[in-house]
């Protein structure tokens, strides 16, 4: 059985955000503090395994000691209409970097036409999700390149397959970030991917917690950005803890996505701040304005005995 009693709540996504509506996040209290088990709803026992870890470490064991006491952080824009862009961008208070969801550049420039006439001095990442092919990837960074000269920070993920980042990097310009191949690829050797990649984007949960997401970073080698999971401010503290430890820390982090909810689970939230948030612990105080009814509430754990005792952790 797992070792803590869950309480599970369901916070409305503003937009549309991996296509759902509202995210379910399990929360429980350890020794150390609160702490959130949180795998998408469609991640099967394996993948979720590493957010148990990562969930268990929070709750049982200190984070280490920091090397700063806040972290910038950027913008999330998802993949929405130009017309919503002010009001999306508006819960991001003084961040000036803008990580985009993007399709392409034929249905996604007016995108970061738009972010410009609110934020002028912006930079943008573009956030692919590894939906392109080589051939696609060349041809729009070609023309993002060619219209946003020096706004585009990185471009993350282009492309899944590593020939293919490698094949990309000898074409553009632009700086190329790894999410995906990092954390679907854990117990690959992941070395490699300074020979593909300019920054590696970690997640606290995705990858087993802050001391594991700290071995992976000394094993990749490269300048890191951390982001997060649409996490509630639970999770986002834990998320920042690890921003606050690593030394090779690129820029801003995408750790500001509370602003992506309709609520959360606490009256103190994690929110950016003169583009910065500051690195605190959290506790839940409006878990019971979110609970799930009791269907839900077995379904998680459920859920989490059987990850817990199939030893998948």
């Amino acid at each position: 059985m797992f070792p803590f009693e869950l309480q599970v709540v369901s916070i409305p996504v503003k937009n549309n955000f991996r296509g759902i509506k509202s995210r379910e996040i399990a929360l429980f209290e350890g020794p150390a503090g609160w702490s959130e088990f949180s795998p998408f709803t469609e991640y099967d026992n394996k993948q979720s395994a590493p957010w148990m870890k990562a969930s268990l470490e929070a709750a049982t064991k200190p984070a280490p000691n920091p090397l700063r006491n806040e972290v910038m952080v950027n913008a999330t824009l998802p993949n929405i209409k130009p017309a919503e862009v002010e009001k999306v961008l508006s819960n991001f208070d003084g961040c000036t970097t803008i990580k985009i969801k993007i399709n392409d550049f034929t249905l996604d420039r007016e995108l970061l036409i738009e972010c410009l006439k609110h934020v002028p001095n912006a930079k943008f990442r573009l956030d692919i999700n590894g939906g392109w092919t080589l051939e696609e990837a060349v041809v729009n960074l070609k023309n993002y390149e060619g219209e946003f000269a020096g706004l585009i920070d990185y471009v993350e993920q282009p492309c899944l397959d590593i020939a293919d980042l490698k094949a990309l990097k000898n074409e553009t310009g632009i700086k190329i970030a790894v999410d995906e191949s990092i954390r679907k690829f854990l117990s690959s050797d992941l070395t490699k991917l300074k020979d593909v990649a300019d920054i590696a984007v970690i997640k606290w949960a995705p990858s087993g917690g802050i001391n594991a997401a700290i071995n992976l970073i000394e094993q990749i080698s490269l300048p890191v950005v951390i982001s997060s999971a649409l996490d509630s401010s639970v999770g986002i503290s834990h998320g920042l803890a690890l921003a606050c430890a690593v030394p090779n820390l690129y820029g801003a982090c995408g750790l500001a996505t509370v602003a992506l909810l309709e609520g959360d689970v606490t009256s103190n939230s994690l929110l950016a701040s003169n583009g910065v948030i500051v690195n605190r612990r959290v506790t839940p105080d409006r878990i019971s304005e979110f609970k799930v009814d009791n269907q839900r509430q077995k379904w998680w754990q459920d859920r989490a005995d059987v990850i817990y005792e199939g030893s998948l952790i």
